[in-house]
This record gives C-alpha cells, structure tokens and sequence, in this order.
C-alpha cells in the first residue's frame, strides 16, 4: 500500500489536499456526564493528526462530532475556515474508517469500494474506473472480484480505506481502525496507511488508545484524558517533554519518583531523592518544595559499581524480564523506590542482572524532568 507499485497518475488523481479543522471550545455533555470538556485544536491541511487516551476520555465523542454524528452541546467546529454546525453528515467533506469495516458481504470488493458513489450520481463507468484507482491505490486491484469473506483482515481494512478515499474527502476520521487486528498485521499497515497519507496529502484525524500507532504514525498528538487535551505536540515532544505526569505515565514507561526541589541555577535544578541529590536538567526547573521527577527506562545506566559519577543511586535488582530485543530490570533503590531500566539486547550477560544483586543507577541530568506536585497522573 503506497508503495512504487502505485502509479504516479494514480496517487496524482486522490491527491486533492487535505482540509483545515479547528475545534473551538468544544463541548459535549450526555446529561450530567461530560464527554468532551471545552478543546480547542487547529489541525492543518495534509497532516497525519491522532487523537490519544484511555478508554472514555473523548477521544471518539470528538471525531463522531467532527463527523457530525453528535452534535456538540456548545462550541464550534470549522472546516476550511466555514462552520460544520448546521451542515448535515451526508453533506461535509469528511469520510470515516471504523474498526469494524461493515463491508457488504453480498458485494465484490470493486462494488463494496463504488457503493457511496452512487449517492453522488457519478455515473457507472466512472464508478468503476475511480473504484479501481482506489484499489489500485491500497494494491488491491488484482482482488477486486472477490467477496469480503474471501480477504483476511488486512485485506479488509484496505477496501475499507478505498471505499472511504474514493470519494475525495478533505478529512478522513479514523476510529481505532486497525484494533481488530493481530499484532503482526497492525505492525506492518501501520506503515503502510502512513505511507497512503503522506502519498495523498489528505488530512488524517485518527483515534486510538494505543500509543505505539500514534508515536509510529502521527505528525502530531493531542493526548486527551477526562474530555480534556493534556497536551498537543508531535511524537517525539510528548514523549520527551511530558507536560503532565498523565502524559508521560500513558505513553510508554515512566520511572516516576517524588521528591524535594531545591531549584538551581545554570539550566538545573536539585531535588531530594530521600538521602540522596540528583541534578535535573529538564521539565519546570523553578519548582521548589514537593514536586516528581520523570525519567524513561531507556536512558537509565545500571553499573555494578559507582565510578564516581553524579545523579546516581544505589539500590539492587528486584527482577528482570527478558523480552527479546532488551532486559527490563526492575531495580529496588535504598529509598524503597522501584525503577526500571531497559537494557538492549546486545549480548549482554544475563548473570550479570540476576535478582539480588547490588548496582548502582546513573541518572543523566538531561533525562531527569521535573514536573510540578499539582500535575497527577490521576485527575
């Protein structure tokens, strides 16, 4: 899907442009429950844009509002600068793939990709014709006689995003399109619908609660909790730079420990880890009094001794897990703290990491954030 396969004339006739959505304090309530709690975000034209968060957070109330299946309880919704509020859902410029793809079984797979057409009085021939870009397109042209029933699940959730593409929307929703499949297959059309995207310019707004899809997809991510946005920045800022403790306990392993700021000068600030002072170089380096440092596993160093490095802590290995590619070590530190640290598999001697055993851990001062008390992970 979107690889040198497809013709440069076809990906030329679905590559439109993508639409410009803005959301201005967006609200949605279902009686005395709030589903989306005043959002604003701008999504430009041609970007990849995934909505993250756990289950109930909003995420889906606010694409099926973008689709126009709910109607908000206040706030606004612009498509290229115009109001969606009194436009019906047949009528935006807005097409949605959901995880279950409600393909016709009683259809081919060209009929199945053709069938919204007919509501547009595009004529029968130019049906087809488009239906086969579209399937050329997602490299499913040589399947087209085929019934749904007859296509495993990858092959499905192609015809879905064909039969949705043909109709050249602006914005294409996605609502979590790709859970109904085996980890291998998400694996691989992960790249595959990026590839699509970034081939058709089409603005992408997609939802999920799996945080691999959208630091591996998105351009940016507007991670959401309790209706709210947490934060909106791309893959690598909010994971690096969590604004939050929610935002950086739900994407990925977050190594959280409370402590006592002391503040700093030269870019750091001091923190109290029990007996101990480690020197943060990131996050809201002014914080004094109570406050939690964040750091992820990966930039942890585990060393059998210390070399007399700052922002190190001693403490002993409580278990590891080996999960192929690297080691989690989970590591008891003197504060009673646990940490885990990921250790790529390079060989590494697995004695080394038995339970028991006495270490130190390194910190890096770039690593260490610091982030207000106030800023739970639990709202």
């Amino acid at each position: 899907m979107g690889t040198v396969e497809t013709t440069e004339a076809v990906v030329a006739e679905f590559a439109g442009g993508g639409g410009e959505v803005e959301l201005q304090a967006l609200c949605k309530s279902f009686e005395d429950v709030v589903a989306v709690d005043s959002i604003d975000l701008d999504i430009v034209p041609g970007e990849f844009f995934s909505l993250l968060g756990p289950s109930g957070c909003g995420k889906t109330t606010t694409l099926r509002m973008i689709a126009g299946f709910e109607r908000p309880t206040s706030g606004e919704i612009m498509l290229d600068g115009v109001s969606l509020a009194a436009v019906p859902p047949d009528r935006r410029n807005v097409n949605t793939v959901f995880q279950s793809y409600a393909l016709f079984p009683h259809l081919d797979v060209l009929d199945n990709v053709a069938f919204g057409m007919r509501y547009q009085k595009v004529a029968k021939a130019e049906r087809r014709r488009r239906a086969m870009e579209a399937l050329e397109l997602v490299e499913l042209a040589a399947l087209s006689a085929r019934r749904p029933n007859q296509l495993s699940g990858g092959q499905q959730q192609r015809v879905a995003l064909a039969r949705a593409l043909v109709l050249r929307p602006s914005v294409l929703l996605l609502d979590e399109p790709l859970g109904a499949l085996d980890a291998k297959i998400r694996r691989q059309l992960r790249i595959e619908l990026k590839a699509l995207q970034e081939e058709v310019g089409t603005t992408f707004i997609f939802v999920t609660h799996d945080q691999e899809e959208a630091l591996s997809m998105s351009d940016r991510i507007a991670v959401m909790s309790e209706g709210r946005v947490d934060q909106v920045g791309t893959p690598r800022e909010v994971y690096e730079d969590p604004a939050t403790l929610f935002v950086a306990d739900f994407l990925g392993v977050a190594n959280v420990m409370e402590v006592e700021a002391r503040g700093g000068d030269n870019g750091s600030c001091a923190v109290s880890v029990g007996e101990f002072t480690l020197r943060c170089g990131c996050g809201d380096l002014s914080t004094r009094g109570a406050a939690s440092v964040v750091v992820r596993p990966e930039r942890l160093e585990v060393m059998s001794s210390d070399d007399g490095r700052e922002n190190c802590l001693p403490g002993m290995i409580d278990r590891t897990v080996f999960v192929g590619s690297n080691l989690q070590v989970m590591i008891r530190l003197a504060t009673g703290a646990l940490l885990q640290a990921s250790i790529p598999n390079d060989g590494v001697d697995l004695a080394s990491h038995e339970q028991g055993r006495p270490v130190t851990v390194h910190v890096p001062p770039e690593a260490l954030r610091v982030l207000p008390r106030t800023s739970k992970i639990d709202r």
